[in-house]
């Protein structure tokens, strides 16, 4: 059974950072892209960051939102089966909820979300 377990999520004050982990299990975790969304109040969910399956223990190429690029960082753990954001110089509009996902044999997955709030 296919599980993604999330940590990490908060309040913040802009400019400050958090890291977001994902726990997966259930399946062979390297073999998979895992994938980082968030969704904010009102809005769509937004794809945020993805990282490869290819790459040894720390995956492969990476992708960022327009939005996050320079500022957040995913990363994964093969051995550990983790996958993690690293989110520096948090603006408030980065306030969502934060899912972590990954497509197995077609079937979406998705964590049970985290809330980050960026605010003074």
């Amino acid at each position: 059974q296919v599980q993604l377990v999330l940590s990490g999520g908060g309040l913040v004050q802009p400019g400050g950072s958090l890291r977001l982990s994902c726990a997966a299990s259930g399946f062979i975790f390297s073999m998979y892209t895992m994938k980082w969304y968030r969704q904010a109040p009102g809005s769509e969910r937004e794809l945020v960051a993805s990282i490869g399956n290819s790459g040894g223990n720390s995956g492969g190429s990476t992708n960022y939102a327009d939005s996050v690029k320079g500022r957040f960082a995913i990363s994964r753990d093969n051995v550990k089966n983790m996958v993690y954001l690293q989110m520096n110089s948090l603006k408030p509009e980065d306030t969502a909820l934060y899912y972590c996902n990954t497509y197995v044999r077609a079937r979406a997955y998705w964590g049970q979300g985290t809330q980050v709030t960026v605010s003074s």
